[in-house]
């Protein structure tokens, strides 16, 4: 893949559809050019940014993100206990407009979610990220570093809305410890990814996921609204392009087993859930439907179509149905 552009979008104004190995330092959406440029009240009620960061080791999956919808915020937080198969800890609170979240312009930058009795710090220095959840008993205290794997940088179209931008990371070894139900769990020797966003989305946005992470193979898919632009594997230090993901599950189910590949014939994965967050939402003039199966993946992945498989076993991650009216 070529390097990330230092911004988005070029001085020109036009945005860099691609995708892109390293990070981007600025991701400016006032400074479009047509045909995607729009006006400032549209983009105040379309402009979408969140940072999920996820942690995993073989005994606790947490799933932390902060949400800025433009008008209003959010943020969630959880702890699902592997061996227990049960979620052990959980936090959801809404923002106000102007309130509750501020996420940054770029992936590197520091975010916050902050309520009454509740923050949330998240940021990087030096490639060094450190992440602060302090939320009604429930307590996470996380460092992890960068390693010489790209970040993903992926930036293309969107139908119903304008343009969206997103940074993927690869896995990153962890440090630190979760506080919750009476319990600590160490996080030493488990693995750390992120996923920022930052995009000029439609209204009504829908879509699946799914990503899993060891130091040397991870990768993520999305089927939905933004295509096949940020399916990417990691394999040994290397960032490789996918193709389109597809998700075999049953809706109705969703912890029964799910089929996830991509038409490319580079990767073909069983995932078996160990459990889930779910979330359903309506706030009059917004809602959103969300569940996020917690578990593992196993099958293989390729390099290349003519590359030896490798094996994936076990492999801890998530996977994602999401629909939400923003």
């Amino acid at each position: 893949m070529p390097p990330a552009p230092t911004a988005i979008p070029d001085p020109d104004g036009h945005p860099r559809f691609g995708r892109f190995a390293g990070a981007t330092a600025a991701i400016d959406w006032t400074r479009l050019a047509a045909p995607y440029a729009r006006s400032a009240p549209w983009r105040h009620f379309h402009h979408k940014r969140w940072q999920y960061v996820a942690l995993a080791t073989e005994e606790v999956f947490c799933g932390i993100a902060i949400v800025d919808l433009g008008w209003t915020s959010t943020a969630f937080a959880y702890a699902f206990d592997r061996v227990l198969r049960a979620e052990v800890a959980g936090y959801s609170q809404n923002g106000l407009p102007g309130m509750g979240a501020r996420v940054a312009s770029h992936a590197n930058g520091d975010s916050a979610f902050r309520w009454p009795g509740s923050r949330i710090h998240y940021g990087a220095v030096d490639g060094q990220y450190r992440l602060a959840l302090r939320c009604c008993g429930f307590e996470i205290d996380a460092a992890f570093a960068a390693t010489d794997a790209p970040l993903l940088l992926a930036v293309g179209p969107v139908a119903g809305g304008a343009v969206h931008a997103t940074q993927k990371s690869p896995g990153m070894p962890l440090a630190g410890e979760v506080r919750c139900a009476g319990r600590r769990y160490r996080l030493d020797g488990g693995v750390a990814s992120f996923d920022y966003s930052n995009g000029l989305l439609a209204r009504d946005t829908a879509w699946q996921w799914a990503s899993a992470h060891s130091l040397a193979l991870g990768f993520n898919l999305q089927a939905g609204y933004f295509g096949e632009h940020e399916n990417a594997l990691w394999l040994d230090g290397r960032l490789i392009p996918l193709g389109a993901a597809r998700f075999d599950y049953d809706r109705a189910r969703p912890l029964a087993p799910w089929h996830v590949h991509t038409d490319d014939g580079l990767l073909d994965l069983q995932f078996t859930p160990e459990g889930a967050r779910r979330e359903d939402k309506n706030l009059l003039v917004a809602a959103s439907r969300y569940i996020q199966p917690i578990g593992h993946f196993s099958g293989w992945v390729k390099a290349a179509p003519g590359a030896a498989p490798r094996r994936v076993e076990r492999l801890a991650g998530v996977t994602e149905d999401h629909y939400s009216r923003w």
